[in-house]
């Protein structure tokens, strides 16, 4: 699984890096060139596999070098960049990757995904209705845009594009994971613990919903049922007892972050 800056971002989507399209003044691409190209993204995808997202990026720059017109290279620099949270850094190479290839969605998403981490929501908001007008069933497009929406508070309308990710792409469940702490941020607390319910009954490892859980039955009153989420959620994703990566980096909403933190300091 390849590493966020923020797993309420969404994951940064693979470019596939391909052939590059060439300027007629650059000499053809030989056969040598091609091989060299396919193996360094490869090395570039092995180590992001490993979370050695610094190699990774040096590959890509290789590839940038070699073949500077190749949108996918410039976009998966990107990315490699977002996991070092060099964010400047990541959105030229997504303006870059954009610039090559105006009419594919991935580069947009991804420049979507750090602007957030740079907290600009128009922007990212701006890049994901983008990527709807080119593929208007894209569920990434509207899980992003709930994140970006959330960021302002508006937390009907991310519960509105949560659940449309989650119409287009049942099995997303980053998505239905969303939906269900933005429900619990607009006071929907029965149906938001039974969604949590319902998603760990289909993914048991999924720390995030564990440690939602964990929150909400503290506060709740049920110390049993809490401890019990809190052990599986800590035990696949130390991170949650971090509350400020809780809050800044996950972006949990303020009502989910009050109630894991008095969770915590009884801990």
């Amino acid at each position: 699984m390849i590493k966020l800056i923020s797993i309420f971002l969404s994951l940064l989507l693979i470019f596939g890096w391909g052939t590059p399209v060439m300027a007629q003044s650059q000499p053809p691409i030989t056969q040598e060139q091609l091989k060299q190209g396919d193996e360094w993204a490869n090395q570039a995808f092995t180590a992001t596999n490993q979370g050695d997202f610094a190699t990774a990026e040096t590959y890509w720059t290789k590839i940038i070098e070699q073949f500077p017109t190749n949108a996918g290279a410039w976009s998966n620099r990107g990315n490699s960049r977002v996991s070092q949270n060099k964010l400047p850094e990541a959105l030229a190479d997504y303006n870059k990757a954009i610039e090559l290839a105006p009419n594919v969605t991935d580069p947009y998403l991804n420049r979507g995904a750090a602007l957030e981490g740079l907290r600009k929501w128009d922007d990212a908001i701006a890049d994901y209705n983008h990527v709807l007008e080119l593929d208007p069933n894209d569920a990434m497009a509207y899980n992003n845009r709930g994140n970006a929406t959330a960021g302002l508070g508006k937390w009907s309308d991310a519960i509105a594009d949560y659940k449309k990710s989650n119409q287009i792409a049942p099995n997303f469940a980053f998505a239905r994971a969303n939906y269900a702490l933005a429900l619990y941020e607009t006071g929907q607390k029965e149906q938001a613990i039974r969604e949590m319910r319902n998603i760990v009954r289909k993914y048991p490892k999924f720390a995030d919903v564990r440690a939602a859980l964990t929150a909400a039955y503290w506060v709740n009153g049920e110390q049993g049922e809490a401890e019990s989420n809190w052990v599986a959620a800590y035990g696949l994703d130390s991170r949650y007892k971090d509350i400020d990566w809780v809050t800044n980096i996950r972006r949990w909403p303020p009502s989910l972050v009050t109630a894991l933190d008095k969770f915590l300091k009884i801990k």
